[in-house]
């Protein structure tokens, strides 16, 4: 666990940007049941907390990708953090739809993205990492260089590291659950009991509470 994380994670759960409830699950779109809720469109509701994540972005993107030349924001949680990023940095940024507008010019990609460019993707959540590795294919597709991902939280399923393992591309989080958890019990948030079962629902997600 790096400092930076666990300053993260403190500031997530101060504004209620994370919610750990085991005993009353939350359902995902995917049917999958959950302990825990993250919503990181809320950090832009709060200016020093949201300041805080730009500044620790723009530094893991000065340390591992100095030589980044655009930044890209994943639709739709992610565009606004992409923008503060881009903005400190003086860089482009351009973001990536879900899936192409219907109509006009059925863009995948909004903004100009030219080839060869050097890419930094900016995540506000990882899962599984399904739509998160699409969009960097996306990029790639359009000709950018990706260099890598930074997002603000991962559930860190073993699921989504094998996939970015087999994408070839390198993610960074400012936050993780196992700092959550960890976090949560040393606060006394959580007990022995529900920290077992938070580790068993990150084992096996899918079947977690059936």
């Amino acid at each position: 666990m790096n400092d930076y994380q666990l300053e993260v994670t403190k500031k997530l759960l101060e504004i209620n940007t994370i919610k750990i409830q085991p005993s009353s699950p939350f359902t995902w779109a995917s049917g999958w049941l959950s302990p825990i809720y993250c919503d990181n469109r809320k950090v832009l509701s709060y200016p020093a907390t949201r300041t805080f994540i730009c500044d620790q972005f723009v530094r893991i993107i000065k340390e591992k990708y100095p030589q980044a030349e655009i930044i890209a924001g994943v639709a739709t949680g992610a565009i606004a953090h992409g923008v503060l990023v881009a903005e400190k940095l003086g860089l482009p940024f351009v973001y990536v739809r879900s899936k192409p507008k219907d109509h006009g010019l059925e863009n995948l990609i909004e903004g100009d993205l030219q080839v060869g460019q050097k890419v930094v993707i900016i995540e506000d959540l990882v899962s599984t990492g399904g739509s998160s590795l699409k969009a960097a294919e996306a990029l790639s597709n359009s000709g950018g260089d990706v260099l890598g991902m930074v997002a603000i939280f991962t559930y860190d399923f073993p699921v989504a590291n094998e996939n970015f393992k087999k994408a070839g591309v390198e993610l960074s989080t400012l936050s993780n659950y196992q700092t959550l958890i960890k976090l949560a019990f040393d606060e006394g948030e959580v007990t022995l009991e529900e920290m077992e079962n938070l580790q068993n629902w990150r084992k096996n997600p899918a079947e977690w509470g059936r």
